[in-house]
């Protein structure tokens, strides 16, 4: 028999699904004010003890997209205004928009809106993050040097594709945020390191064909 992967929390008015797969416990659910998520408890979510919309926001923070909202076909959400990348401290890129993921099972909806993406070449579930950065001893404070040379408008669809043995191709409008939270990119096309050796990192600079990287 084959392990469950997403759990269900039915409610009233709106339904919580979890992914097992996607969720690398960054915490914004179990942290956000009020009840909706509990430690210990059972069930650890309940949608019922708060509002339709305040059960929206909460899932909305959750960066890898583990966690959706809605009914009985799964997610109803609508991407944010702006696609953007952030290259977190140490971690994933955690991707934001209206995103395709190629090659991402029909059954992750919330990659589409949400991902956390590998960048230490470490993940066994490539190209999504599994959290194998900390035992790899992955570092990188996630500044970013270049500033892109492209204007865009923010939206519109944003194509991530996972070249094998290579980089991610972000195809789309973009923009990329540091570790600290600046917005220091934007433009429509970028290749960024999934391998974890590039020396011009979040930028692919070839350093996978050395380091024998395979996806």
């Amino acid at each position: 028999m084959s392990k469950k992967k997403v759990f269900r929390f039915p409610g009233k008015e709106i339904d919580v699904f979890w992914d097992q797969r996607l969720c690398i416990h960054i915490g914004e659910c179990v942290q956000a004010k009020g009840d909706l998520f509990v430690l210990g408890r059972d069930p650890w979510c309940q949608p019922d003890v708060t509002s339709m919309e305040s059960v929206r926001q909460v899932v909305d923070r959750c960066p890898s997209g583990a966690l959706t909202c809605g009914g009985e076909s799964g997610a109803t959400e609508t991407p944010d205004d702006e696609n953007t990348v952030s290259v977190t401290c140490n971690g994933p890129l955690a991707v934001r928009g209206d995103l395709r993921i190629e090659g991402s099972p029909d059954d992750m909806p919330g990659v589409g809106f949400r991902a956390a993406l590998c960048r230490c070449g470490k993940s066994a579930n490539k190209p999504f993050c599994d959290n194998s950065h900390k035992s790899a001893g992955f570092e990188d404070y996630g500044a970013v040097g270049e500033t892109g040379d492209e204007s865009h408008d923010g939206g519109g669809k944003l194509t991530v594709t996972a070249f094998p043995d290579g980089p991610l191709q972000f195809s789309g409008n973009l923009t990329m945020l540091s570790g600290t939270g600046r917005k220091a990119w934007q433009g429509n096309k970028a290749f960024l390191c999934r391998c974890g050796h590039s020396k011009n990192k979040p930028f692919c600079d070839g350093s996978h064909k050395g380091a024998g990287f395979k996806s």
